[in-house]
């Protein structure tokens, strides 16, 4: 009898540890997807226009996933040698820490959660799996813990002087990567606005208020009942832009964005998506909220992914990007991949010369592709890490 119980503890074990060993690789491999579709060739002019970018990404959720950052991955669309490989100067790095089941564009409760699986799965520690808060600290001690264990190549950033240090650093040694926190979602905070603060002094500088399903903050794009901002969401944006941190209104509601817009005394960005005059899908900007992120000084990131431009080819990323430009004006167009978040693309980000390609083919001049590959969102982020005091100004490489 004891044997025979030894022997079921033993496959109990065996079974375990196989589970802990592959399920995470096996689920992001099922979410992450390159789709494999041929890419466009790319001019000589293109690449040597590339090398002299600095590149901005609003927008990935790599932190979500539990792989080496530092080393080039087999799977899914971002780690520091593919923005090395890519040109990538600052990476905007999410924490997302809840998504609900049956997730879809239209309507979603927030009764229901796949975010927590995922971490027991990939055995983070245990105050992360139960608690929202704690997931987003898991997440910024991942990005600084690596960041110290990469020998000045990834550079964490929470202030304009971090910033300027960055481009000071890529003068030096032009694969230098910059990573910025933010947060998808401000369900994190737990209804506790002095947990703003912690997450502040962790590093997180920029935040959209609602994820897939509406929140105690806004209705969401995605919920159930798509309302405007609640009065703790009024009081957390007020908290947001005096610290000098940028407020995201991607997947908000249409009148929460409406809200955010009326009340917003700084910038504020659409960090990741895309545009209803390219992509008529429920999670796209229309031209009046274009216009309403432009009129702050803001930006719109374009994704890559298909819900964002109705396709993955690297034109239609351009397409989208082009009719900001043309609405707005080149000043509010800017990058939001939306890498490792559970996205089908046609490139990762070590070939982001596909995009350069892509904007040269769409006839913008060398000046536009500079501001809307990264020149817009150093401008908006250096003004917008300031706490509310007279401006500094940003030195672009």
């Amino acid at each position: 009898m004891r044997r025979w119980i030894t022997g079921i503890l033993l496959v109990v074990a065996l079974a375990a540890l196989a589970f802990f060993t592959l399920a995470p690789g096996i689920i992001e491999r099922g979410l992450n997807k390159i789709d494999g579709k041929p890419l466009p060739e790319v001019s000589a002019r293109a690449k040597a226009l590339h090398k002299t970018l600095t590149i901005v990404d609003l927008h990935s959720d790599s932190l979500l996933w539990s792989r080496d950052f530092l080393k080039r991955a087999e799977r899914g669309h971002m780690d520091l040698p593919r923005l090395e490989e890519g040109n990538v100067a600052l990476q905007i790095l999410a924490s997302t820490t809840k998504s609900p089941k049956g997730q879809n564009y239209d309507a979603n409760s927030a009764d229901t959660d796949n975010i927590t699986g995922l971490v027991i799965a990939q055995l983070q520690p245990l105050r992360t799996w139960d608690s929202l808060l704690e997931r987003s600290l898991w997440h910024a001690t991942k990005l600084h813990r690596d960041a110290k264990a990469s020998d000045g190549q990834l550079r964490a950033v929470a202030s304009a002087e971090e910033l300027n240090a960055l481009f000071a650093a890529r003068r030096a040694k032009p694969h230098t990567t910059g990573a910025m926190l933010s947060i998808e979602g401000l369900h994190n905070l737990e209804g506790d606005i002095a947990n703003l603060g912690k997450l502040y002094a962790a590093g997180f500088r920029m935040a959209g208020l609602t994820h897939f399903f509406d929140n105690d903050l806004a209705g969401s794009m995605h919920g159930l009942k798509k309302g405007g901002l609640t009065p703790f969401g009024r009081e957390v944006i007020a908290a947001m832009e005096a610290k000098g941190m940028i407020v995201d209104v991607a997947h908000c509601s249409k009148a929460c964005v409406a809200d955010i817009l009326k009340m917003a005394r700084r910038p504020v960005v659409s960090s990741h998506g895309g545009v209803q005059a390219t992509c008529q899908v429920n999670r796209n900007l229309d031209d009046d909220q274009i216009r309403g992120v432009a009129a702050t000084g803001g930006l719109i990131g374009i994704g890559y992914w298909d819900a964002a431009v109705c396709d993955t080819s690297p034109a239609s990323i351009a397409k989208a990007m082009k009719h900001v430009r043309d609405l707005v004006g080149i000043d509010h167009v800017a990058l939001g991949s939306d890498y490792d978040g559970a996205t089908t693309v046609r490139f990762d980000t070590s070939k982001l010369v596909q995009v350069t390609q892509a904007l040269i083919d769409a006839g913008f001049t060398d000046d536009e592709i500079r501001a809307a590959m990264g020149g817009n969102a150093i401008r908006v982020l250096g003004a917008g890490l300031v706490p509310l005091t007279p401006p500094r100004s940003i030195s672009a490489p």
